[in-house]
């Protein structure tokens, strides 16, 4: 697995959305600033809730950021994870990993002292012009958001 790194350019992506096809370039063109990727195993579980709605209550729209969760569910779970959290932003569905993949965040990890294969939570912030200014891989689904938030608006 290779993870991206600080400068390197982001990977283009569309993903479903229960709007429809989302793409990064559209996700840029909404924003002042940049985008905000987020990649999360499944919708609807504790550390999953705790971390989109810290994305969600960090208002980083107002900062001018978009943000987007990816995970594996399909876009009906997706639908049901934002109605039931009142979430301020979309969720991709990238069920073949093709997205994950190519940001580093799928791959072997360590689940309960065992290694899997699933999805690695991470985040990336990307500036206007595509290029990742932060990547954070192995993230603690509570407390990161309020990292990120630090680092962009200070």
């Amino acid at each position: 697995m290779t993870q991206l790194q600080t400068g390197d350019r982001a990977p283009e992506f569309t993903v479903d959305t229960a709007e429809g096809p989302l793409s990064l370039r559209d996700l840029l063109d909404q924003s002042d600033k940049g985008v905000i990727v987020y990649f999360y195993p499944k919708a609807m579980t504790p550390g999953c809730t705790t971390e989109a709605c810290d994305f969600r209550d960090a208002n980083l729209s107002d900062a001018g950021y978009s943000v987007i969760g990816i995970s594996p569910d399909p876009v009906e779970a997706l639908e049901r994870f934002t109605q039931a959290e009142s979430l301020t932003f979309p969720l991709g569905s990238d069920p073949d990993h093709e997205v994950m993949e190519a940001y580093g965040a799928w791959g072997e990890k360590k689940n309960y002292g065992r290694v899997v294969v699933g999805v690695i939570r991470s985040t990336f912030v990307i500036d206007k012009d595509g290029t990742i200014v932060d990547a954070l891989y192995n993230v603690k689904a509570t407390g990161h958001v309020a990292r990120v938030t630090k680092n962009i608006i200070g």
